[in-house]
């Protein structure tokens, strides 16, 4: 690398001015187009890895409060006492299922609105409507801001395209203007819209990257709480007909 940079900073064809190839170089002797398409591509890319890291970390959160909160689920404790347990704000969305769920089983209970058959299928359609809206609502909350990883990992490198053809035009111009082939004309104009085709990757490939693995541990998640729910229906619809 000091070889390159060496050659890279050499005059050239007898000149005295120098080609800087460093990173604030190539930034500096850019086009403003070409500026311009680099700032946006750097802040997307910061933006993303902040993303990343929020979703890794909130993605693991949860799937702790959900275990925790299935094996207090399972280990016995009554539906009642749970639920005072949990409270009317539960911290995470699998209690957040269970409690909408158990406010409807007990509106609808203390109104004596499960005394007969169809009232009971009315009440079990109630729950499940409860439930899933829940897990909807939850789930968006969740899935917040993954569209943008979606967007940087689709059009990044476009992005950074458009920024190397734009610094491939004015290389062309500039030589058309100094009727001058050499490579100290030729170079930073090249190098710059190279670089922008580097940044759009650097942008790209990661978000594209993260996309995939943290929507595939959302749907996961997702699944889990519909089987929670579809779990726990089946128990609230065997105690209604345990009271009959």
């Amino acid at each position: 690398m000091d070889a390159f940079a060496q050659v890279a900073g050499a005059p050239l064809g007898g000149g005295t001015e120098t080609i800087d190839m460093s990173v604030y170089g190539l930034f500096m002797q850019a086009d403003w187009v070409v500026k311009a398409v680099m700032i946006a591509l750097l802040i997307a890319s910061f933006w993303s890895w902040a993303i990343i890291f929020e979703k890794m970390l909130r993605l693991r959160t949860l799937k702790r409060s959900a275990q925790a909160f299935e094996d207090t689920f399972w280990s016995g404790i009554s539906l009642e006492d749970l639920y005072d347990r949990v409270g009317a704000k539960p911290d995470d969305p699998m209690s957040s299922v269970f409690a909408a769920a158990m406010r409807e089983w007990r509106r609808s209970v203390s109104k004596g609105l499960a005394t007969s058959s169809t009232a009971r299928a009315a009440l079990r359609q109630r729950i499940e409507q409860v439930m899933s809206v829940t897990i909807q609502r939850e789930m968006e909350a969740i899935e917040k801001r993954l569209g943008f990883l979606a967007t940087v990992g689709a059009n990044a490198t476009f992005v950074g395209l458009f920024g190397t053809v734009w610094g491939i035009m004015n290389s062309f111009g500039h030589i058309a203007v100094s009727k001058n082939t050499s490579l100290a004309v030729v170079a930073p104009g090249i190098s710059e819209a190279l670089f922008a085709t580097a940044m759009g990757l650097v942008a790209a490939i990661p978000a594209a990257g993260a996309y995939n693995i943290l929507s595939g541990q959302v749907q996961r998640y997702s699944h889990q709480l519909e089987a929670f729910a579809g779990e726990f229906i089946t128990i609230l619809s065997r105690q209604l007909e345990e009271q009959v």
